[in-house]
């Protein structure tokens, strides 16, 4: 648990002194079947150190060769951002030393990136219900591999500072890695984190349409980088910019932009400078702390990668795979907004909560979008809000939605019961049907067992039956919830009101 030694600004009084501006760069793994240049395989969660070679772990005389899955994919990444693809472009090695990078340099691109010049329209919902577009402008997109991973034992904070002994998996080093870079984001003020999150989770969700990664935040193969600066109000410009490395939720992009403004604006009002630097994000306290002074592109001495040979796409391969490219996104939302018949507002709190892809998926595999929307929007927004938990995260998927909806079309389950089975998905306990059996959920469909359970009611409450004897029908649900209790709400409460009513009749 890493506690916050900041002095922060309030939210409102950074906004009325400063205005922020943003940067993201979003680095997305690929789902290639071998690393970016050598034949490794890219399996995640393998056993440390079991897929690597000579060529990833930088050994003398070994020589990469570029995969061109890779290329393709970045391609394609570029395009569907609209970006301009280069005719020509190269790597470079970015030299710094860091142990998880075994050959003390990084194989990216610096100043020829295969994508560039692009932008995306952003759907940022609004606090008066409404959906506002934001354009977000794209720098580049380009090229690089990944680098290992570093584990920091002892200590209380998981990081080096203070650690016993550190391992290294290099496992991930030489995995594909497209790195996406925003231009400064100006002129959103108080909708800064807003816009931040819905970028991330527009963009994750348009780089799963295309195929090429799963995007899956936990597991790193998205990550976003949130570089922030505060400038006096009115005045236009840009401050010194922090860079928050390594977020890896949706909910955390948000609450780092948030943090980071009133930090900036805290010292900025005390007469204070920002220092340029790296910040740590803790997930557990919602704080960053200074992680190392950042360098600029100078310090890394680019220079041109001498073992690859440089990328020339021809324009047909380009226009080959403009024509494989998913719906605009922000055409797509507004189609399927008309078809699922959601009202403006009702859009709005599924895009908020990242729901739009889940509850796309959940209408895909069979359900309504009512359905959809109902147990994305209700249940499993509340666990997620409830546990700090992305909500694609909750280990419950749009085929588990689908069949407990099934569940409840068929009277086996009601939503009451319904609850219950989705307790026991967080908590990994099988399929809804196994969860179902294994926790006795069913609903009872036994006419002797529901007969018997009404007549007790009855005869437990006779000024109550008594009322209905009378033609007070709406005293019934006392009646019905009397059956209900006793049947551990696992009876079907129209068919309970239909054997009381029938029964006093």
């Amino acid at each position: 648990m890493t506690a916050s030694t900041d002095t922060l600004l309030s939210f409102e009084e950074s906004l009325e002194k400063f205005d922020p501006a943003m940067g993201l760069e979003v680095h997305v793994e690929l789902n290639t079947n071998s690393k970016m240049f050598c034949g490794c395989p890219t399996e995640f969660g393998a056993e440390p150190n079991t897929q690597v070679c000579p060529t990833c772990l930088g050994l003398p005389g070994a020589m990469p060769v570029v995969n061109r899955v890779a290329v393709e994919s970045a391609m394609r990444i570029g395009l569907a951002l609209n970006c301009e693809i280069a005719e020509w472009c190269r790597f470079a090695r970015k030299n710094y030393f860091y142990p998880d990078m075994p050959k003390n340099f990084q194989t990216s691109q610096y100043d020829e990136p295969i994508a560039f010049d692009g932008w995306m329209d952003v759907n940022v919902p609004t606090e008066d219900g409404g959906i506002e577009v934001v354009r977000v402008e794209i720098e580049r997109a380009h090229m690089e591999e990944d680098t290992g991973k570093s584990l920091h034992v002892g200590g209380s904070t998981g990081r080096i500072h203070g650690a016993d002994y550190s391992l290294v998996d290099y496992n991930r080093a030489g995995i594909p890695l497209i790195e996406i870079v925003t231009r400064p984001i100006m002129g959103t003020r108080a909708n800064a984190p807003a816009v931040a999150k819905a970028y991330v989770a527009q963009l994750r969700e348009l780089i799963v349409a295309l195929g090429v990664s799963d995007a899956r935040m936990d597991q790193g193969s998205i990550r976003a980088d949130v570089n922030l600066s505060l400038a006096p109000a009115g005045s236009g410009g840009l401050g010194t910019r922090t860079e928050t490395k390594n977020v890896n939720s949706l909910r955390s992009v948000e609450r780092a932009v948030r943090y980071e403004m009133q930090r900036h604006a805290a010292i900025l009002d005390a007469g204070g400078s920002i220092l340029q630097e790296t910040r740590h994000w803790h997930e557990d306290t919602g704080v960053t702390t200074s992680g190392r002074v950042k360098s600029d592109a100078d310090d890394y001495r680019y220079f041109p990668e001498p073992d690859l040979v440089p990328v020339a796409p021809s324009r047909e391969w380009v226009e080959e795979l403009r024509g494989t490219l998913p719906e605009n996104p922000t055409e797509k939302r507004s189609r399927l907004q008309a078809e699922w018949g959601f009202s403006d507002l009702e859009m709005r709190d599924t895009i908020g909560a990242g729901a739009f892809g889940l509850v796309e998926q959940t209408i895909e595999a069979g359900a309504s979008p009512q359905a959809a929307r109902k147990w994305w929007l209700s249940e499993l927004a509340r666990r997620a809000n409830d546990t700090d938990t992305d909500i694609a995260e909750l280990g419950v998927t749009p085929a588990d939605v689908v069949a407990v909806q099934a569940l409840i079309d068929s009277g086996s389950l009601n939503d009451k019961l319904a609850r219950q089975v989705f307790e026991g998905l967080y908590a990994g306990e099988g399929t809804p049907a196994e969860i179902v059996a294994q926790r006795g959920l069913a609903i009872v469909s036994d006419e002797g067992a529901l007969s018997e359970a009404v007549d007790a009611a009855i005869a437990a409450n006779p000024d109550v039956a008594d009322k209905i004897r009378d033609g007070k029908v709406a005293a019934a649900g006392a009646l019905i919830g009397a059956v209900m209790k006793q049947m551990r709400g696992q009876a079907d409460a129209g068919r309970v009101r239909e054997l009381i009513l029938e029964k006093l009749s």
